[in-house]
């Protein structure tokens, strides 16, 4: 029995969440063949996800178009998405084919419009799970209603969407259930990560953390002189070793006391899932970015900095204001169990 992941290859969020199904899945059916259809970086599974997993390399969709960490092209991402459209009637008949060769008996898309198609078009039940809808994304933008419309059309055919918390869109999609937070969660205790991966007792962490774009121009000199605290800049920490040593982004998540982030919801949901503050800056014009600004004091202690005091490295005001916050109550992390048991009734 096969089921294959069509998962959008934007950032590392949409992977992750998924990678979380897919092994909450594996844990309960260990029989089942999962593979992942996606342009996602293939280290992210390797590492993350369960060993019998299978990567097929594939463009599912184009995502939007990132110029850095903090900025994005939306003309280029609507050209691309475009462009993509235009050749999606050859695209799905591939994907049947595809998931013919394998035998497959159920697609999950998050959130590709040809996961859903290719399904309907094999025959098979199509679902999504996601926090925003794609058809949602480009409307936003100038010159993306006609393909917000195609994409939209496509979503008509879901079966049944699994919808997140901090969520937009979704109004095209026919029939919607509310899960918790998928998130990655460390059962690792922060101390004993601190110490495996040399990071001090005796100061509050602060981590940075902008993606595989990274982010060019901090105040290095700045940042290593913060009174009472010590920050993980950019490639200080060797990610491949704590994963070869059995560590996991999770575990350094929960072992800091602040994540400096731009907002996305895998960051977010993995902060709070690991009790772990979070200081975020503006992302540019990604029409996500208001809908987890206004969601995020509602589970965790969050704090904007903006560009000019991020770059200088003028944290510590910043730092101090977060972390004097109160707690927040914590919400359900579960949903890769909830959404795993709901896809194995679809299933049968």
């Amino acid at each position: 029995m096969s089921i294959v992941f069509y998962i959008s290859g934007h950032g590392f969020g949409h992977a992750s969440r998924s990678i979380e199904i897919i092994n909450a899945l594996l844990e309960r059916r260990p029989d089942l063949d999962v593979i992942v259809r996606s342009s996602v970086a293939p280290w992210l599974v390797e590492r993350t996800a369960h060993k019998d997993v299978t990567l097929s390399p594939a463009e599912v969709d184009t995502g939007v178009v990132q110029l850095d960490s903090l900025h994005l092209d939306a003309d280029e991402s609507i050209r691309r998405a475009t462009a993509f459209m235009q050749t999606f009637k050859q695209r799905i008949d591939a994907e049947v084919a595809f998931l013919r060769e394998r035998r497959a008996t159920l697609t999950i898309s998050d959130l590709p419009a040809l996961g859903i198609a290719a399904g309907n078009a094999a025959g098979v039940p199509a679902i999504a799970t996601g926090n925003f809808t794609w058809d949602w994304i480009y409307e936003h933008y100038e010159g993306g209603a006609n393909v917000a419309r195609q994409i939209g059309d496509v979503y008509r055919w879901t079966k049944l969407a699994l919808r997140y918390p901090m969520w937009g869109g979704f109004e095209t999609m026919p029939k919607v259930w509310d899960i918790p937070l998928v998130a990655r969660r460390s059962n690792r205790d922060p101390i004993d990560v601190r110490t495996a991966l040399n990071i001090p007792h005796d100061r509050r962490v602060v981590l940075t953390s902008f993606g595989g774009h990274g982010l060019e121009g901090l105040n290095v000199d700045a940042l290593r002189s913060l009174p009472g605290y010590h920050v993980l800049l950019p490639g200080v920490l060797d990610e491949s070793a704590m994963y070869d040593r059995g560590y996991r982004y999770e575990d350094l998540i929960r072992a800091v006391d602040v994540v400096v982030t731009k907002p996305g919801y895998g960051i977010i949901s993995e902060c709070i899932a690991n009790d772990t503050a979070l200081l975020y800056t503006s992302r540019g014009d990604f029409r996500e970015y208001q809908v987890l600004v206004d969601a995020m004091p509602n589970y965790l202690r969050a704090g904007f900095i903006d560009h000019r005091d991020l770059f200088a490295g003028n944290w510590t005001p910043h730092l101090d204001a977060l972390l004097a916050q109160p707690e927040r109550p914590k919400p359900p992390a579960n949903g890769a169990d909830v959404a795993a048991d709901i896809l194995l009734d679809i299933l049968g």
